[in-house]
């Protein structure tokens, strides 16, 4: 199940328009629960398109990573120290899938619940690594992973004093230049995509940074979206700063 998400995903994003929503709910002492939904219902229909795959049933179920380590500890008990590390990191990590061939629905939801917004800071990169270091890879996929590897756009995210941050960053200025140069050829396809943020407050939003943000009736929530591949380009495009009222 979890080497078919990890396909799915990738297929989405080489393929296909994939709409990202990046989703947070932030209490007053600052736990909360972030989310990164992936709507890959397009991909569904080209699916349909060249005919239905067998393998594909109605489903609606929520994954936990924990659960699903407990159940392969002997396999896992076999992997080196940096390895169950890696897993230990997705403990608190659950993937929602609801699909539906029939519809040409699919929406993927990765999330977890955090006392501190900091613990988001590396939600994608924790599920990226998660097919690195599952058992029993082949050294073919290995290889392909490895590769693949290098996700040079990550986020911090802060909140204190009753102001929030959102600040994506280049992890690695030459291997992000690499990677967007090898986006090139496929940029036609991605043109589509898009990235949103909607993020709620406890309490209502002062102020915020990004002019063309869309506001809830109460004014504890805001939105705004961006094409992904600006963002891949220039993480800069998502950066947020809200000052909530006292």
């Amino acid at each position: 199940m979890l080497r078919k998400i990890i396909t799915l995903l990738v297929l989405s994003i080489t393929l296909v328009s994939c709409q990202f929503t990046e989703t947070m709910t932030l209490n007053e002492d600052g736990s909360g629960r972030m989310t990164i939904s992936m709507d890959l219902s397009e991909m569904m229909g080209m699916m349909g398109e060249m005919g239905k795959d067998s393998t594909m049933v109605k489903t609606d179920t929520i994954i936990s990573f924990k659960e699903i380590f407990e159940e392969k500890k002997d396999s896992i008990s076999k992997l080196s120290a940096e390895e169950k590390e890696k897993l230990k990191a997705l403990e608190n990590y659950s993937v929602h899938m609801n699909m539906d061939p029939e519809t040409n629905k699919m929406i993927v939801d990765i999330f977890s619940d955090f006392k501190d917004v900091s613990e988001s800071n590396d939600l994608m990169k924790a599920f990226e690594e998660m097919d690195d270091v599952m058992p029993n890879m082949g050294a073919d996929d290995k290889k392909q992973d490895e590769e693949a590897d290098d996700n040079n756009v990550a986020v911090r995210y802060s909140f204190k004093k009753g102001v929030f941050k959102r600040d994506a960053y280049i992890v690695d200025v030459e291997k992000h230049k690499t990677q967007v140069d090898s986006m090139a050829s496929i940029e036609s396809f991605m043109g589509a995509m898009t990235y949103k943020i909607k993020y709620t407050f406890p309490r209502k939003i002062k102020s915020a940074s990004v002019e063309d943000a869309l506001y809830s009736a109460d004014g504890k929530t805001i939105e705004f979206e961006r094409s992904f591949v600006d963002y891949i380009k220039n993480p800069d495009v998502l950066d947020l700063e809200v000052e909530l009222e006292k």
